[in-house]
């Protein structure tokens, strides 16, 4: 079995490393870290929550720190893009602790805070940038940091940054890249325009596609329920008491508040994060949820991909997303650092094809269950016949099976039975 000390990272990060008792990279870190230490370009597919950070920050800190020059002032040797505030706050933190005895400066900068402070943190030079593109380009258009130095470029959860229109901002950063660079493009799904970004920023990338694009993690307990719009804050109301962690999402900000404020009004303790916080709410509100103040965050999908805690218990798709690849980053919350997870799905009737784009994206039919039987982990060894009579597995005929789903849903006896 390969471990950190096989890869040939140096003595610095290996004890780093061993302090936060790392012995066993993941697939993509056992992958990557020799690629990105030869040198090389590096396209990686991965899904969330499998060490993408790790991978790809770990040959950084040991290129740099041999390097052993100081930037320039107002310049930097690596640069990574992150979408949101919160992935860059959290690669920022990890870059600090694999780099704890290597002496190497990392400055994080994004919007909503003073930017000000950022500058006065660039201007002496500092060897790892990580940004979202916006503020990126807010610092470079004011001159208070250069790109002309970069050795490395990293762009990271490319598919989002896709998704929220960032393909304009990328392309103006790169070109003011050096050409002669290492790059590397990692992402939990590949859709065409990113894999043509590649195509276009890399030179002969090595590709390392861990797991299937928009594969979800087998250790999530997919499942999904069927009900009327009007049941929904109840029934989720009632799975939360037996909930330990968990985060739900919503389609908007306001339903987010919204929400936030049925559950509080239902004595369930809940905290919201979404782009209309202000980076001071959204940092406390994480806190509070990280500390246990909180069991229960709600947020929306430019959260999905920002909140890196390991005790997630469950995720509740409050509202489905309209796109698809939304779903595996929103799951990809759970089942974290090797443990398990349950992912619960509110789909209403006029929302069935929403569902069933999800089902073709991961190549795999969620199980209905009833709203009284969620939350639980489905046994892989249960009785076909018994997981029918519960509606936890749902083995039948896929054809029989939507006809039945069809009549419960449209009967008036299933919406009393849901309201019961």
């Amino acid at each position: 079995m390969t471990d950190f000390q096989n890869l040939g990272l140096s003595g610095a990060l290996l004890k780093a490393l061993a302090a936060q008792n790392y012995q066993v990279p993941t697939p993509i870190q056992a992958r990557a870290i020799p690629v990105l230490l030869a040198g090389g370009d590096l396209l990686g597919i991965a899904q969330t929550g499998t060490g993408k950070t790790a991978a790809f920050t770990l040959p950084i800190l040991d290129r740099l720190a041999a390097r052993g020059s100081r930037p320039q002032p107002g310049t930097c040797h690596a640069l990574i893009l992150s979408p949101t505030r919160e992935l860059c706050a959290q690669i920022g933190n990890a870059i600090r602790e694999y780099g704890r005895f290597s002496r190497l400066g990392v400055a994080t900068v994004y919007g909503g805070v003073s930017i000000n402070q950022q500058i006065r943190a660039l201007r002496p030079g500092v060897d790892i940038v990580v940004a979202t593109p916006g503020r990126l380009i807010d610092l470079v258009d004011r001159r208070a940091l250069s790109l002309e130095k970069i050795e490395v470029f990293v762009l990271d959860e490319a598919d989002q940054m896709l998704d929220l229109g960032f393909i304009h901002a990328i392309r103006k950063i790169t070109r003011l890249l050096p050409k002669r660079r290492q790059s590397m493009f990692f992402s939990a799904t590949m859709p065409r325009e990113i894999a043509a970004l590649a195509k276009e920023l890399l030179n002969e990338p090595v590709r390392l596609e861990i797991t299937p694009a928009a594969t979800t993690v087998e250790s999530v307990s997919q499942q999904v329920i069927h009900l009327s719009a009007s049941n929904k804050l109840r029934v989720l109301v009632d799975l939360l008491s037996t909930m330990p962690r968990s985060i739900v999402f919503t389609r908007t900000k306001r339903g987010a508040d919204r929400l936030v404020k049925g559950l509080n009004a239902a004595a369930v303790e809940a905290l919201a994060i979404h782009g209309n916080k202000s980076q001071v709410q959204r940092e406390r509100a994480l806190g509070k949820f990280r500390n246990g103040h909180a069991s229960v965050l709600v947020a929306t999908d430019i959260a999905a991909r920002g909140i890196d805690i390991d005790e997630v218990s469950h995720i509740v798709n409050y509202d489905l997303p309209e796109v698809p690849e939304s779903y595996v980053h929103r799951i990809g919350r759970t089942a974290r650092a090797g443990a398990s997870g349950i992912a619960i799905s509110f789909c209403e009737p006029e929302q069935r094809s929403l569902l069933r784009a999800i089902e073709r994206l991961i190549r795999a039919e969620i199980q209905p269950v009833d709203h009284r039987l969620a939350g639980r982990p489905s046994p892989s060894n249960a009785n076909p016949a018994d997981a029918r009579d519960n509606n936890q597995r749902g083995t039948g005929d896929r054809k029989r099976r939507r006809k039945s789903h069809k009549r419960r849903h449209n009967s008036r006896t299933a919406d009393q039975r849901l309201s019961a």
